[in-house]
């Protein structure tokens, strides 16, 4: 597929094993930053099968609803757990929009279940303001937004932090042993020397981040805070 193809064209894919046909339009214009939009720009050349299909190596089941959102800006109504596989796929293609969508969605789903945090993200900031050593050794976290802070060092083991965001947070050298941080965001967070041994991790996102150990980490069903 090269350059010369309108927003009309027609674009057939396979996507792990499934095919779809969609047009160049709706792949290029809700999200014309995302990866897709990249691959069907006309500015590249993409392999194509002896059929025309393109094969794209990732969730054939979860990509209708990518393909829904791009059509149509639709949310679709699953489990709290196929909702964080989406937010996996949202994040791969690069699609913003439904990334913030998909994201607000679970927090809201996690403070409607009742997962009220013990503390805020304005509690644990006065800690380091006044120079003081936080322990979140089993607290409750669920839900709050910690993105951005420094909190190397902390324990933060057997805390329950369902969806709590840590994205582009400084948490070297942390423990996050037996945490249940089921659908949590640990995008581009610094985690050098950190540790997960027998975490609950199901859902969570690490998209860019480095240095964390997973050894031990698994995805508990039965959890519970």
């Amino acid at each position: 597929m090269a350059d010369g193809y309108d927003s009309s064209s027609l674009v057939h894919l396979n996507v792990g094993g499934r095919k779809f046909s969609t047009t160049v339009g709706t792949l290029t214009q809700r999200e014309p930053d995302s990866m897709l939009a990249a691959m069907f720009s006309g500015r590249h050349t993409l392999r194509q099968d002896k059929k025309g299909y393109v094969f794209i190596d990732r969730d054939g089941k979860l990509f209708r609803h990518i393909l829904n959102w791009l059509r149509d800006g639709d949310i679709p109504k699953l489990e709290d757990t196929q909702y964080a596989e989406l937010l996996k796929e949202a994040k791969y293609y690069q699609l913003v929009g439904l990334t913030d969508e998909l994201q607000g969605e679970l927090l809201h789903r996690s403070k409607g279940e009742s997962l009220n945090s013990d503390v805020t993200r304005a509690d644990i900031m006065k800690y380091y303001i006044r120079g003081q050593h936080i322990n979140l050794r089993g607290v409750n976290l669920s839900g709050i937004d910690l993105s951005g802070l420094n909190l190397s060092k902390v324990d933060f083991s057997y805390s329950c932090m369902r969806y709590v965001r840590f994205s582009n947070a400084d948490i070297r050298d942390a423990k996050f042993n037996y945490v249940d941080a089921e659908g949590a965001t640990f995008d581009n967070a610094d985690l050098w020397d950190s540790t997960f041994y027998g975490a609950n991790l199901r859902g969570a996102s690490f998209v860019g981040s480095k240095g964390y150990r997973l050894f031990g980490a698994s995805c508990v069903e039965d959890c519970s805070c």
